[in-house]
C-alpha cells in the first residue's frame, strides 16, 4: 500500500426510540446490559428496508408488548458511548398506545416495562441505558414534537 491512503468508512448505529406517556407516567423498559440493569425507553437498531416510524412500532412492541402508533418525532439526537466506542444516531418519536399483548414474551434482555413518573425517571439516572434517556424525556415535556412527514423513506 505504498503511497495509498486507507479510507475507513464510518457509519453510525442507526436507532429509534419511543417516549409514550400515559396519566402523567412516561413507558420504559428495564434491561440487562454489560453494565447491570437499566432503564430505556422502548428502542433499538433500524433494520434494512424498514421506515423509521416502523421501526418504533416493532420495538415498542418485541420491548414492551404495547402496540405504538407514532404522531410525531420528538428528536434527532447523536450520542458517542464511550465504553464501546460507538456512536449512536437516535430519532425518537413520541404518539399513542393502540393496545397490549400481556401474554407477549419480550426481547431477550429485556426484564420489564415499567411506568414511571418524570421525576422517578430522573431520580434512576445512574441507571439510564445512556444520557439520551433523559435528555428525550425532557425535550418531550418542553414540547418539542416535530411532523413525521420530515422523514422521507424511499423504497
Amino acid at each position: 500500500m505504498s503511497g495509498e491512503i486507507k479510507t475507513m468508512i464510518w457509519k453510525p448505529h442507526v436507532t429509534v426510540a419511543a417516549v409514550i406517556e400515559r396519566d402523567g407516567k412516561f413507558l420504559l423498559v428495564e434491561e440487562a446490559t454489560p453494565q447491570g440493569l437499566r432503564f430505556n425507553q422502548p428502542a433499538g437498531h433500524l433494520e434494512a428496508h424498514e421506515s423509521l416510524p416502523d421501526a418504533a412500532i416493532r420495538e415498542t412492541l418485541e420491548e414492551s408488548a404495547y402496540h405504538f402508533a407514532p404522531h410525531h418525532l420528538v428528536g434527532i439526537y447523536r450520542w458517542h458511548a464511550p465504553e464501546s466506542d460507538t456512536t449512536y444516531l437516535r430519532f425518537a418519536f413520541t404518539g399513542t398506545l393502540t393496545g397490549q399483548e400481556a401474554e407477549r414474551v419480550l426481547d431477550t434482555g429485556i426484564l420489564r416495562a415499567v411506568w414511571l413518573t418524570p421525576d422517578e425517571i430522573r431520580s434512576h439516572r445512574a441507571r439510564h441505558r445512556s444520557p439520551l434517556v433523559l435528555r428525550c424525556l425532557e425535550d418531550y415535556l418542553a414540547g418539542k414534537r416535530y411532523p413525521l412527514d420530515l422523514l422521507v423513506h424511499y423504497d
